[in-house]
């Protein structure tokens, strides 16, 4: 069985992404491995986010891995608040971060946004990247008490609900980076 570290100390990440890949391969937190340090996302895009992330616990601790970033990016702040969605109020306060987005948002017509996750796996000291896109829209208020960060007023094109009102395996169907683990566990299951 393979076994990845992911670089992330998102417990919400850690659980959807387990979630994802079942007993396919072996999920390691930064724990497992005794990281504790607190990689910083200093890149500028969501792809350099993911690499720095990958390539820090593939540099330090040689084992395979993957880091991921994801924006939500929404048309009409020009896809703010897109690679800064995480810290987009200033804090990683969630309710702050979707205060601001309505706030901004307030009078708009356009509410159009997708969700965009970027994943870089290092493995046998190869990347590669994958990524997922769902779009959807901006509700004018939150609905739902699942999920993390933005879901609450994140409605999916197709559906008249928001990821904070799905069940986890039905929005892992759908999601930004359920789509983009689907891509990184075909690739796995090639080698």
């Amino acid at each position: 069985m393979i076994s990845l570290v992911f670089a992330t100390n998102n417990p919400n990440k850690q659980h959807e992404v387990q979630a994802k890949v079942g007993s396919a391969f072996k999920i390691l937190s930064l724990t497992d491995i005794n990281c504790t340090h607190d990689i910083a996302e200093t890149g500028l895009t969501l792809n350099e986010n993911a690499s720095i992330k990958s390539h820090y616990i593939f540099n330090n601790y040689q084992i395979n891995c993957f880091g991921d970033d994801t924006g939500l990016e929404i048309e009409a702040l020009n896809n703010q608040p897109g690679v800064y969605s995480a810290r987009y109020s200033g804090s990683r306060d969630s309710e702050k971060n979707i205060d601001l987005v309505l706030q901004k948002l307030d009078g708009i017509g356009n509410r159009k946004a997708r969700f965009r996750t970027v994943i870089s796996l290092i493995i046998n000291k190869q990347e590669y990247i994958f990524e997922g896109v769902v779009n959807g829209l901006i509700r004018q208020q939150r609905s739902g008490t699942g999920g993390f960060g933005y879901d609450a007023v994140f409605e999916p094109n197709g559906y008249n609900i928001t990821f904070a009102e799905m069940d986890l395996d039905e929005k892992n169907k759908i999601s930004h980076r359920g789509l983009a683990m689907q891509k990184l566990i075909t690739f796995l299951q090639q080698l």
